[in-house]
């Protein structure tokens, strides 16, 4: 049995855990919005045409800003074709993901489905194939009171008030070649400076995201954010982070330390951007939104990838509609333990995305809506990190893996809202349990504890239409406080949550 020993001081802190950390990401994409959160005629679906039974997972799920309506769909989207009567919105092909794109669902009828889920929209611009001007007309669209004709238009399209969109994405993955409009890092730094200057010229206090590498596997990575900082440093307030993952070749240990990728991502893109406050000597500090993050068997999709003529553009194709296992919902909780434990500078993310593609919802066509095996870390994440994020000291017993070498068998974050204490835990070794042994005394806990996760004898196991709860949070009975020290014993390959009072009287 492998064993490790953790050292929590809530003296310690991160920094605060942001609720924007817990966000979404909706794109027009495959069955994601038709068929996935808009279903007219399906029974549970209101006037609206929204289902409510995918309202309720979303909100069970905890989600707090999302960002929409892209991602690739953005670059090549006219914001115009998605507000006005819909009966006559206009068709359109779109190119990102060679599907028609019908308009029934734009920029009032998302913001209605994110007022009946409680969440805040993050609005991305299209830098692609549009510029400046139109950013600047879609913010008057949105944020302006009245007194313009943008401002009218959208009073008279059932508006009244504005949107009150605070965070705006400045284009999507413009350093990808597969990006309509794709450029280099010297114009698109140069437009999104001019573009958030446009934009700021509305309203001063938005919160701007311009671009960063679309993954760290890009040639470009580090040089890019360095060159667009450079030209947009004092006109933006974050840079974006892109990062997937997947199992590679049956590689199952190092996929499990995905989580150690993260984290020296993060930490690069970090010195990347301090490196560029020093040259100019800036006392601004930029962070980092990583407004796409998830498990994507890319390589999945990129087999499946077929070519299209031009007369087939499908409406809502099934796109992207990967089934989670077990082990991938153990990776997922490893990875909000990195964004956990950056919290510091990663103030802003979203999971991508969230309904049939790659996501933790999947729905039916006139059946039900059901969990993926990683909507459960991502749920009792955002229900329980809460007050501070604090820094955890691990000593570990080590396991070995192919990609990252020697790693720590456990992973660990750590928050605390002042009466109640949340740990994190990833066991990454494939065959045997893990003893932790976590000395909280300077916490002085005397309360409940509390410890829920997920594991399985069956790592591959998943949720389908088939069995839509076959895998589900499971309870861990293993957890003993005593004189400050609470270990647990955690299964292989498993992700747990603990919840600990600081007294007798605190609810867990």
């Amino acid at each position: 049995m492998a064993h490790a020993h953790l050292t929590i001081n809530p003296a310690f802190t991160v920094g605060p855990v942001r609720r924007r950390l817990f966000g979404g990401f909706v794109e027009h994409l495959g069955r994601h919005i038709y068929d996935g959160i808009h279903e007219p005629g399906h029974p549970s679906a209101g006037p609206d045409g929204f289902r409510r039974d995918v309202i309720d997972l979303v909100k069970e799920l905890g989600i707090s800003t999302v960002r929409y309506p892209g991602g690739n769909f953005v670059s090549g989207y006219n914001w115009e074709d998605g507000v006005g009567p819909v009966a006559e919105r206009p068709r359109r092909l779109d190119l990102a993901w060679h599907s028609t794109e019908t308009n029934q669902v734009g920029l009032h009828e998302f913001q209605h489905w994110l007022d009946l889920v409680g969440g805040e929209l993050m609005l991305a611009v299209n830098l692609g194939t549009r510029g400046p001007k139109e950013a600047a007309e879609l913010l008057e669209y949105t944020n302006v009171p009245g007194g313009t004709a943008r401002a009218a238009q959208r009073a008279a399209n059932g508006r009244q008030e504005p949107f009150g969109i605070a965070m705006w994405c400045l284009g999507n993955e413009m350093d990808g070649p597969w990006q309509l409009g794709h450029r280099d890092a010297e114009d698109y730094g140069k437009l999104a400076a001019m573009t958030a200057k446009a934009m700021r010229q509305v309203d001063p206090d938005l919160k701007l995201v311009a671009c960063g590498s679309s993954g760290r596997g890009m040639p470009t990575f580090g040089e890019w954010e360095r060159v667009v900082l450079t030209h947009a440093y004092d006109d933006v307030d974050y840079i974006s982070c892109h990062a997937y993952y997947q199992e590679h070749d049956g590689d199952l240990g190092s996929f499990l330390a995905s989580g150690v990728d993260m984290d020296s991502y993060i930490e690069s893109v970090v010195a990347t951007v301090d490196h560029v406050r020093t040259v100019k000597r800036s006392s601004k500090r930029v962070d980092l939104a990583f407004d796409e993050w998830n498990i994507w068997y890319m390589s999945r999709w990129q087999e499946q990838a077929r070519t299209f003529t031009i007369d087939e553009w499908p409406v809502a194709p099934r796109l992207l509609e990967d089934r989670y296992t077990v082990a991938d919902a153990v990776v997922l909780g490893g990875l909000l333990i990195s964004l956990l434990n950056h919290a510091d500078r990663v103030t802003s993310a979203n999971l991508a995305q969230l309904v049939n593609v790659i996501a933790p919802i999947m729905t039916e066509p006139g059946g039900p809506a059901w969990r993926q095996t990683t909507f459960f870390p991502f749920s009792v994440t955002s229900q329980a990190a809460r007050g501070d994020a604090l820094r955890v000291l691990v000593d570990a017993d080590e396991t070995t893996t192919a990609t990252f070498g020697a790693v720590p068998v456990v992973a660990a974050a750590a928050t605390s809202d002042g009466p109640t204490l949340s740990v994190f835990l990833q066991n990454r070794h494939l065959s045997e349990a893990t003893t932790v042994t976590i000395d909280l005394r300077a916490s002085q806990p005397t309360g409940a504890v509390s410890a829920r996760g997920i594991w399985d004898t069956d790592v591959r196991a998943a949720n389908d239409l088939r069995d839509t709860q076959r895998v589900g949070l499971r309870t861990n009975d293993t957890a003993r406080l005593s004189d400050g020290l609470l270990t647990v014993e955690l299964p292989p390959v498993s992700w747990t949550a603990l919840t600990v009072a600081r007294t007798a009287s605190d609810e867990v």
